[in-house]
Order: structure tokens, then C-alpha cells, then sequence
């Protein structure tokens, strides 16, 4: 693995005005050192972490040398949502979950570039909720990112996600295997029916007398236990729900317009979590303000994790944006 790299922020309040002192910030540079190229900042999703590519990185089919976004090219940067357990520590009891916004987070990752000496970044891409956090970024420096690419995800979380969101918290704060349960449920929120009849067929699992389906769910339930701690599920789960640009602003638009990046959404046209039709209703608003905005749509019968498997199409959108732009970085 990258060396896992450490910032201390000496001073830090949250936005529910928590003061937090001596806070640590983890992160992996890959790529070109920092200051000898163009900056891309990857905001992970949920269960993600800082190793974005590599043996293990859970990107690597879009990051990393020759990849669409060129190790050999540029610097990428990946922080870990504090909290999200990747430093190693176990439960880490610092946290209280419910203290920290994704805005919190969007915060703490600029506080830690200016810690890098970095004020300009060439893109911030993230998927689900690393999105949502790059959103947040964006409006916090309007002028400090060239190239804002949300995928699968939002400037805000809607009725539907703020009520899973809350099912999951039930589940992790009340079940006797929270984490197993609360990652079936959530399965269930990332994929689509089409999707898992074409994996599955209604075909048993002979030896274990269940279902197939059955067995993939307690499946990603018991790898995610063994890799993940209910702290971490508890605090990444809650962030999504506080995703909102607009919260204690303005209207959507007279926020967003302000933002000088080029802004690329990037939407799934089955995603049944941050849905298509919320992120063509915000290109469609921020089109009669903003002319550098663009959308894009994955085509998949897999739903919200389309992120994580249509490589295919994500590395032609990317590819396309990374190429012209990269030529004149």
C-alpha cells in the first residue's frame, strides 16, 4: 500500500460548533510529487478510502499510470474522511457522528490542502458521497477548482436518501449485526431489480439451501464487517444525509452560479439513490446561469453502482475531459 500520510489541524470547529484541537487528517499522494503537475483531488464514496489505486485501489481501473487520469501526468490525492477507520485506529471515539456535515468535511479537506501548500486544483472527482462533499467544496472556494466532476450523486440530499439514510441508522444503532444488516439494505439501494435478475436468475445456492441472492447479500454483508467498523458506517452514513449547498444560503442556483469550474455531473440513468432526474434538473437550472456546465449519463441496468462497474463508459466521458484539458494544463 501508498504510505498513508498525516496532517494535524491545530484548530477546527464544526459547523454545530464542536471545537476540535489537534485533528488529524489522513491521506495518499500517488502519481507526480506535489508542485511538479496538475492537482486531482478523488472524494471516496461511503465504504471508499484514500487508496484509489494500486493493487488494492478500489478506482483503479480509471486512476493510475496510463490510466484516464495519468498517474504519469498528474498529482492525485486522496484524503480519508475522518472517521472512516483507513488510519487503523480501532473505534476511533474522537468522533461524535452526529457533530460533522459533509460541509465539515469539505472544509477540513481545503484546511488540509492549504497544510500541503496547494490553493488550485486541476479536478475534485468523487462518487455518491465523496460527490456531494465536492459540491460542498466548490461553493466554499469558488475559484479553487478548474473542474468539478460529481458522479452518481448530488448537491443535496433528497427526501428519498434522508429517509434511507435514517433506516440505516436504525439498523446500525439497533441491530444485533448492524453492520451486516444495514450493508443488505443498502445493496439493495445501489442495485436494481433488472440488475440483479440478470446476475442471478432466481438460481439456489445448492449447498448453503438459500437463495443465490441470499448468499451474494450476507456475502457483502461479512466482508464489509471484517473491513469496516461501525463507527466508520455510522459517520459516513450520517454525512450523506447532511449534504446540502444550500443549507443556511441561499436558493440553489444563486449559490451555485458563483462557482467557476467547469462543473461535469455525471449521472446514472437507473441510479435509484441520487437519481438521474434530480441531476438533470440541476443541469437544467444551472444552464440558464452558468454556460461551463455539462451533463453526462452512464447507461446501466446495474443502478447507483454503476460508479464502480461501467468503467467502460465512465473512462470515455473522463477520458475526453482529461485529454483536451490535460493538453493545456
Amino acid at each position: 500500500m501508498k504510505k498513508l500520510e498525516k496532517i494535524i489541524l491545530s484548530h477546527f470547529v464544526t459547523e454545530n460548533g464542536k471545537i476540535l484541537k489537534g485533528f488529524p487528517l489522513f491521506f495518499q499522494v500517488f502519481g507526480q510529487p506535489i508542485g511538479k503537475a496538475p492537482i486531482v483531488l478523488v472524494n471516496h464514496a461511503l465504504t471508499g478510502n484514500s487508496e484509489v489505486t494500486g493493487e488494492n485501489g478500489w478506482w483503479k481501473e480509471l486512476i493510475g499510470a496510463n490510466q484516464t487520469i495519468d498517474a504519469n501526468e498528474f498529482t492525485i490525492i486522496a484524503f480519508n474522511i475522518p472517521g472512516n477507520g483507513f488510519d487503523g485506529v480501532k473505534e476511533n471515539l474522537i468522533y461524535n457522528y452526529t457533530h460533522f456535515t459533509a460541509r465539515d468535511i469539505a472544509k477540513i479537506f481545503w484546511k488540509g490542502l492549504q497544510e500541503l501548500g496547494i490553493e488550485k486544483l486541476f479536478a475534485v472527482i468523487g462518487g455518491s458521497l465523496g460527490g456531494g462533499i465536492a459540491w460542498e467544496m466548490a461553493v466554499l472556494n469558488p475559484i479553487g477548482i478548474e473542474n468539478l466532476i460529481p458522479i452518481a450523486s448530488d448537491w443535496k440530499a433528497t427526501d428519498w436518501v434522508i429517509a434511507n439514510t435514517l433506516v440505516q441508522d436504525e439498523i446500525l444503532n439497533n441491530s444485533n449485526y448492524p453492520i451486516p444488516t444495514a450493508r443488505a439494505h443498502a445493496m439493495l439501494l445501489y442495485r436494481t431489480p433488472q440488475s440483479l435478475k440478470q446476475k442471478f436468475g432466481r438460481q439456489k445456492n445448492e449447498l448453503k439451501n438459500i437463495f443465490q441472492v441470499e448468499s451474494w447479500l450476507f456475502h457483502h454483508g461479512d466482508k464489509l464487517q471484517k473491513r469496516f467498523q461501525l463507527s466508520a458506517y455510522k459517520m459516513m452514513n450520517h454525512l450523506i444525509k447532511t449534504i446540502d449547498i444550500t443549507r443556511n444560503r441561499k436558493d440553489f442556483v444563486t449559490v451555485a452560479k458563483v462557482i467557476q469550474s467547469n462543473i461535469h455531473i455525471i449521472a446514472v440513468d437507473t441510479d435509484h439513490f441520487f437519481t438521474a432526474d434530480e441531476n438533470r434538473e440541476t443541469y437544467k437550472d444551472l444552464k440558464k446561469v452558468k454556460q461551463n456546465v455539462f451533463y453526462h449519463e452512464i447507461k446501466s441496468i446495474h443502478g447507483h453502482d454503476a460508479f464502480l462497474i461501467e468503467y467502460e463508459q465512465l473512462n470515455t466521458i473522463l477520458n475526453n475531459l482529461f485529454i483536451t484539458t490535460k493538453q493545456t494544463a
